[in-house]
């Protein structure tokens, strides 16, 4: 599904800036999330990815620009409000020890569960439904410091998923996992996105990116160069000038297939 008018952005940024004391990192950025789409975030090392991830969890707060999340500004929410539209899988997120993989994927719930309401059977339902879409449904009753990195990436994206989120914001999802996991969790971005959730994921694959995404965005220096189309984002001379590298992009049935030259 493609993004239309602002009624159907779950996520957008205008004109974002952000710096690091005096460091300006990011420069004016527009970005938005339909819902039910999944939207890439490209570029190279330093472009300010990570930066804007920070600014959308509100980790980092901007310098200039507005931020949305499901129709509101991201300032007028609580952090309980927030966590119950946005879910976020940072880069290397570590896990609590001294817990059970079932125990940290039910975190995920703690913004639905207050004083006045404990975890009830719609809590349990969307841990379980989590925790299987995720493939951890058989660790359940494993410590988390036991597992390989590639299964806690698993665990910490079924904890977000279990927040049931209008948002959900990736970095770099696929690091520490093998081919069949990467495809599997990419499956299961696209179908949170068919479920209506807007997915922001941020990616040095170009390739993975081609073939999980319904558009693309591509930072360099802290601005956004294009935004669109999978094969209009993924040009060779604009790739060779992001880049700083030659490549060859070839057409293939699963979309634009990036190699460097060697």
């Amino acid at each position: 599904m493609k993004a239309g008018s602002a009624r159907d952005d779950v996520l957008r940024l205008e004109g974002v800036s952000a710096a690091y004391g005096s460091h300006e990192v990011l420069f004016g950025v527009d970005l938005r999330v339909g819902r039910g789409e999944v939207v890439g975030l490209i570029g190279p090392n330093g472009s300010g990815k990570s930066t804007l991830v920070g600014v959308v969890s509100r980790v980092l707060r901007p310098t200039a620009g507005c931020i949305s999340v499901d129709g509101g500004r991201i300032e007028s929410f609580g952090r309980r409000e927030l966590a119950r539209r946005l879910a976020v899988v940072p880069q290397g997120a570590r896990l609590p020890e001294g817990f059970l993989v079932a125990e940290v994927v039910r975190m995920g719930r703690t913004p639905f569960v207050g004083l006045l309401r404990g975890a009830g059977a719609e809590d349990e339902l969307m841990v379980e439904r989590a925790m299987k879409q995720t493939g951890v449904w058989d660790l359940a009753d494993r410590p988390v410091e036991g597992l390989s990195g590639g299964e806690q990436q698993r665990v910490v994206l079924a904890r977000a998923l279990a927040q049931g989120p209008r948002v959900l914001v990736l970095d770099e999802p696929t690091s520490h996992l093998d081919l069949r996991y990467q495809a599997e969790l990419l499956r299961t971005a696209r179908a949170a996105a068919a479920s209506g959730v807007g997915v922001l994921v941020v990616m040095h694959d170009l390739n993975l990116a081609a073939r999980a995404c319904d558009r693309l965005s591509l930072l360099s220096d802290g601005r956004v160069v294009v935004e669109g189309r999978v094969e209009e984002v993924l040009a060779r001379p604009r790739l060779e000038r992001v880049y700083r590298t030659e490549v060859e992009v070839f057409s293939s049935p699963g979309g634009p297939l990036v190699v460097p030259r060697v």
